[in-house]
């Protein structure tokens, strides 16, 4: 998320992009993709502690009723880490190919597409099983169960038609980036919740 965070701004180009203006953002803007690249790995961390956490909180009342959605939603947490990983290592390739290597620079950037497309459908996972399972053990409210759920389903069909999204630079690249914008501000509000969370209760969050 914090690679994102900063390179997006900086003109990172979006999925499907000329490689033409990929070859320019990434011979110019080296610099913010290492410095993107090296907050990285503390995101990952982040994230996975982020999901014991929700697990920890969830997994009592969920075993009660056989449920294991915070299971699930942990299991997409950890392997869009993995995802995101090659995404990141793509990047710093492109960084150091960029300008001297068009061949490599386009082969490189339409596996970066491709892989950060499909991301989604790792993210939408975590989005669904943290969210119906926050919703049913009663630990977020309904309108943060609703946008994990919407979110997990634009980052879903973005996964889904990921070779239109690929192949065809437009208004179906709008699907990831809502969908990843919905996933920021659920994960914030989620994080926020487990912080204020008295670990010695167990009421439920009124809806």
């Amino acid at each position: 998320m914090f690679a994102n965070v900063l390179q997006v701004p900086a003109g990172m180009p979006l999925t499907g992009a000329d490689v033409d203006e990929v070859d320019a953002f990434f011979s110019t803007k080296a610099d913010i993709v290492g410095v993107g690249s090296a907050l990285t790995p503390a995101a990952w961390a982040l994230a996975t502690l982020f999901g014991a956490g929700a697990v920890s909180a969830l997994w009592r009342s969920e075993r009660d009723r056989g449920e294991v959605w915070s299971l699930l939603g942990f299991a997409g947490l950890v392997l869009q880490n993995a995802a995101f990983a090659g995404v990141i290592a793509l990047r710093l390739a492109l960084a150091s190919t960029a300008g001297d290597h068009a061949d490599a620079t386009s082969g490189l950037w339409a596996f970066h597409d491709a892989l950060f497309t499909l991301n989604g459908t790792f993210l939408a996972l975590a989005l669904v099983g943290l969210s119906v399972g926050g919703l049913r053990g009663g630990l977020i409210r309904s309108w943060h169960g609703a946008l994990g759920l919407l979110s997990a389903a634009l980052l879903f069909g973005s996964a889904t038609l990921a070779p239109l999204v690929i192949d065809h630079a437009g208004p179906l690249g709008l699907l990831g980036l809502v969908g990843w914008l919905m996933w920021v501000v659920w994960l914030v509000a989620y994080g926020t919740v487990l912080i204020r969370r008295d670990p010695a209760s167990h009421s439920r969050v009124p809806g």
